[in-house]
């Protein structure tokens, strides 16, 4: 009985104890509630984050940069991806992210809406990688009318845009400009490639059709750190991740077709290339262009020096001797062609015997 009672004077001491507390006392549970929703939008609006980069990583993207300022010889040349191909599919699909896989323009989309990458304004004639050409993500949501839900700024935060994944438009992105610097480099004595900057073409359906719309420039160099670890499937025989995006455009997997180069009067290959042959003829021009520079740059190999083949003169003998075949010089020819036995000179005569010897 004694054991009861004590029982029952702890539980009442417990619950006056707990009804003691103050409205202000219970208050900071309520906020702990908020600042988990607060951290949810935050997660939201920030499409899952992605990787801060180390100092490690900061010094291999320096040390992957190809300086080509001073080269003595460079040729810059624009040529547009078409991503419907089944060689460039690699950069479009999946087209929304799959078990951690995201596309080129996805990851892009992430990066400029969390501000780690600068991207520039597109312009009809020119590329300018200033601060005064630089797009705010704000503008080009509304320029390409992508939904958003817009957080209003406070507590010293600047306003945030909540984008809903489905609303990314990596499905209308079927094509890029890519611009890169072919350039011969006399320190190092190599020819080499080297991709500057990328811009997204997205397709949009208007009143008068469909529209190709270049969204914005960004330079290369600024997004190779986050696509170096973006591994990708690059084709369908093969399964295996084995190729990062930043390896698709180092060892030019792709396939994409010349639309400009710089030149001294600015001028793209449809302003001066009316017909679709003559802007083919133009485009194999200048890829002959760029293979016969780096074949004028080494000395060829003399194929008069060069030891012959064995099995290579053995073929042109068998051959030679079939098309003698095929002319009609039978072996009775070439026996009515050897002299007779009257023209055959005279047999050398053996030495006389001696008579002494006799």
């Amino acid at each position: 009985m004694k054991r009861f009672l004590y029982t029952g004077f702890i539980l009442l001491a417990l619950g006056l104890a707990a009804g003691a507390q103050t409205p202000e006392q219970r208050t900071p549970r309520m906020s702990r509630g908020g600042d988990r929703q607060a951290r949810g939008e935050q997660q939201a609006g920030n499409n899952k984050g992605l990787p801060e980069l180390t100092v490690r990583a900061q010094i291999m993207n320096e040390q992957l940069t190809q300086e080509v300022g001073d080269a003595r010889w460079m040729r810059v040349i624009y040529r547009d991806i078409d991503l419907t191909k089944e060689k460039n599919a690699p950069l479009y699909y999946p087209v929304q992210e799959v078990n951690g896989m995201k596309n080129l323009f996805t990851t892009m989309f992430q990066l400029v809406s969390e501000g780690k990458v600068d991207v520039y304004k597109y312009l009809p004639d020119y590329e300018s990688f200033e601060e005064d050409n630089l797009l705010s993500f704000k503008d080009m949501l509304d320029n390409f009318s992508i939904f958003y839900e817009e957080v209003p700024a406070g507590g010293g935060n600047p306003a945030r845009y909540v984008i809903n994944a489905s609303d990314i438009p990596s499905q209308e992105v079927r094509s890029y400009i890519v611009k890169e610097a072919w350039y011969f480099d006399q320190n190092n004595s190599i020819y080499d490639v080297k991709t500057l900057a990328i811009c997204p073409i997205s397709y949009m359906i208007s009143d008068i059709g469909e529209q190709r719309m270049p969204m914005f420039w960004a330079k290369y160099e600024d997004i190779r750190p986050y696509i170096k670890n973006n591994y990708i499937m690059t084709s369908n025989m093969n399964n295996a991740k084995t190729f990062t995006v930043d390896d698709y455009f180092r060892r030019r997997m792709f396939d994409g077709e010349i639309v400009k180069t710089e030149n001294l009067m600015n001028l793209a290959l449809l302003q001066y290339c009316p017909t679709p042959d003559s802007m083919l003829a133009e485009q194999q021009r200048i890829e002959n262009q760029l293979k016969s520079f780096n074949d004028s740059l080494w000395i060829q190999p003399d194929t008069t020096v060069v030891a012959p083949d064995k099995k290579a003169a053995k073929k042109a003998a068998r051959s030679a001797r079939t098309s003698k075949k095929e002319s009609g010089v039978t072996s009775d020819d070439n026996k009515q062609s050897k002299p007779s036995k009257a023209e055959a000179p005279a047999a050398k005569s053996s030495p006389a015997r001696s008579i002494r010897r006799r």
